[in-house]
């Protein structure tokens, strides 16, 4: 019995090493004898020691972090745009099989993916068609980490810095437009007021006792605020009424 303890020890280190838990979202490909033998997982695995190879491919989504780049865009301005990916294994075999490393392979495109696009498009377009550009970014990712067994779910750009100078010239940008704003709206209630006055002027001017009674209306509106002094004009035509009378 003494003599077999050894024996029996390295049993038991065998059957624990030999032994292999994937979790639900976790797969397990096996290599045997360096060549591909199947997919497994998840569950209980039982592989042979020093014969079979397993490696762990997680099969659940990952947010990958695109650090800033710098990017000079079509119409030649610097700026600095980070960007977040999520993607997800499909494929374990190809995952293990044709690329060295998914992640790091996955980063590296989308660094370099990020900055050829962006720098295609305009300022403009940058900072309003984001949407657009996502998706761009998102189907040019996804067809080239397609052979690696991986798919790309969505890509979104996370911030644009621009240059102090031209966030300047933005907000003066911002500015002068809203001023043309002001002035086209300013512009359309005169020409609306004028329109009003002239459709007015042509109604007293079919019936000229409106004026009068308009003018007494001004008249009594004033006389409300207490003024001390009234600068009141009196039409013409009730000047000459007064005219006619004495010369008569």
């Amino acid at each position: 019995m003494i003599g077999m303890t050894p024996l029996i020890i390295i049993a038991v280190i065998i059957v624990f090493t030999s032994i292999k838990i994937l979790n639900e979202y976790e797969r397990g490909v096996i290599l045997t004898f360096g060549r591909f033998t199947g997919v497994k997982g998840p569950g209980l695995i039982i592989l042979i020691p020093g014969i079979q190879q397993m490696f762990r491919m997680s099969t659940r989504v990952v947010v990958l972090d695109v650090p800033p780049q710098d990017v000079i865009t079509r119409d030649n301005i610097s700026v600095k745009v980070n960007a977040v990916i999520y993607f997800r294994v499909v494929n374990p075999q190809t995952a293990v099989l044709n690329v060295e490393n998914y992640m790091y392979a996955t980063s590296q495109l989308a660094q370099t993916t990020l900055r050829s696009v962006l720098g295609q498009q305009e300022l403009d377009d940058l900072l309003a068609n984001r949407d657009k550009i996502n998706k761009n970014l998102q189907e040019i990712l996804d067809l080239h980490t397609e052979p690696w067994g991986i798919k790309i779910s969505s890509v979104e750009v996370k911030n644009v810095d621009l240059p102090q100078e031209m966030q300047r010239a933005i907000a003066k940008q911002a500015e002068a437009e809203r001023e043309r704003r002001a002035k086209v709206i300013h512009a359309e209630g005169e020409f609306q007021a004028s329109q009003k006055l002239a459709d007015a002027a042509q109604i007293m001017n079919t019936q000229p006792v409106a004026v009068q009674l308009r003018y007494l209306q001004t008249l009594a509106e004033i006389s409300i605020e207490k003024n001390s002094t009234i600068i009141f004009p009196v039409p013409i035509d009730l000047i000459q009424m007064f005219m006619k009378k004495n010369q008569n």
